[in-house]
């Protein structure tokens, strides 16, 4: 039989059931209520030439890569897609075929990529013969327990993959700039090592000072980075590296935390310019550990571009006003979506969003241009 409540009991199990609603079902042995992260507005971010060169199509690197993830496609899959059209085309001298060459002549590339959602990356340097670089760095990434392969290791793991190696990767301007440069720093007149070096770096400066060689190209490189609807967030860079390095030199551009770092949870960011400023502050890895604390993308790559200008201190890399002579730039972006270029000096950089393919200026640390 039922027992009739007296007013006392009615206000103890009303006020039991009271608690037992407005207590968390976690403690009741039930998993919480999560709450469903809002989508994000897919974007591709890039260096300005993923804006340019479209090797005789109709798209250029960010819109192709911004179709190929707006339609459902792996996001590095689509980067991947997106710098082979600059690895490939031949007019765009810093990266891929057609890279300006090393002091002997020879074209070596370099690329790293990462993938946020599989926290995997790839990476190779050194690498000749191969026009896209980029996918083989995806393959050691897929296909190997290795993050960087190098030299003729690259050259044979490319192989054993399936691509065919080249015996050169000159193009007709790019080993006629090669030997512009062979004919202004004959070796013969410059015994002194430390001039030879000097004057191996004023050669190749003042090449870009009379217009033959694009300034952005003189250290050129293709970084890439984008997001997807779902959040998912992953990168490449991919290079020719500096024009006439010392054969063997690798930049900053296959190396995980420098030319590129992604932390899908986080964001992603990349970088072209001077690879050994780079290099010496990791400030990809840098960047996107401030964008852990809650930077915004702008403000997490200008505090790289300090850090580099903070460890700039020899006098060959300074300009008369104290400041790096030389241009750096990153590219960045986060886990919601937003984005930044920013730069030691005034530049530009590419990005598609659902408004289409745009090349914006950069923020820069510094006005005016590395030699003023």
């Amino acid at each position: 039989m039922s027992r009739k409540l007296n007013r006392r009991d009615f206000v103890r199990t009303t006020a039991v059931a009271g608690v037992v609603a407005a207590t968390p079902k976690a403690l009741f042995g039930q998993a919480p209520t999560m709450m469903t992260p809002k989508s994000v507005k897919p974007v591709i971010v890039a260096s300005a030439n993923g804006n340019k060169y479209k090797n005789g199509g109709n798209q250029t690197c960010v819109a192709k890569a911004f179709e190929l993830i707006t339609g459902g496609s792996d996001v590095l899959d689509a980067l991947i897609t997106g710098v082979n059209i600059v690895e490939l085309d031949p007019e765009d001298n810093s990266v891929g075929y057609g890279g300006l060459p090393n002091a002997e002549g020879v074209v070596q590339l370099d690329s790293s990529c990462m993938h946020g959602p599989k926290k995997r990356a790839g990476a190779v340097a050194c690498i000749e013969g191969i026009r896209t670089p980029s996918k083989i760095a995806q393959l050691v990434m897929d296909t190997t327990d290795h993050v960087l392969i190098v030299g003729k290791g690259a050259q044979d793991f490319a192989r054993n993959m399936g691509f065919k190696i080249e015996d050169d990767l000159n193009t007709e301007k790019s080993r006629s700039l090669w030997l512009e440069w062979k004919r202004r720093i004959d070796p013969e007149h410059y015994l002194d090592p430390k001039k030879r070096a000097q004057a191996w770096y004023e050669t190749g400066l003042q090449m870009v000072r009379e217009g033959l060689i694009d300034p952005e190209h003189y250290w050129g490189t293709i970084n890439c980075d984008g997001i997807n609807a779902k959040g998912e967030i992953c990168g490449v860079t991919t290079t020719s590296g500096l024009a006439w390095k010392i054969p063997g030199r690798v930049g900053d551009s296959p190396i995980v935390g420098a030319g590129l770092y992604v932390d899908g949870e986080v964001g992603a960011a990349g970088s072209t310019g001077r690879g050994e400023a780079n290099l010496y502050n990791l400030c990809s890895f840098l960047i996107v550990e401030e964008m852990r604390r809650g930077a915004h993308p702008k403000d997490a790559g200008l505090t790289a571009l300090k850090r580099v200008a903070k460890s700039t201190i020899e006098k060959r890399l300074l300009n008369d006003h104290g400041q790096p002579n030389f241009g750096l730039n990153f590219y960045v972006l986060d886990a919601k979506g937003e984005y930044a270029g920013v730069s030691m000096y005034a530049s530009k950089y590419a990005v598609c969003t659902e408004n289409g393919p745009q090349t914006l200026d950069t923020e820069p640390l510094y006005q005016g241009k590395p030699t003023e």
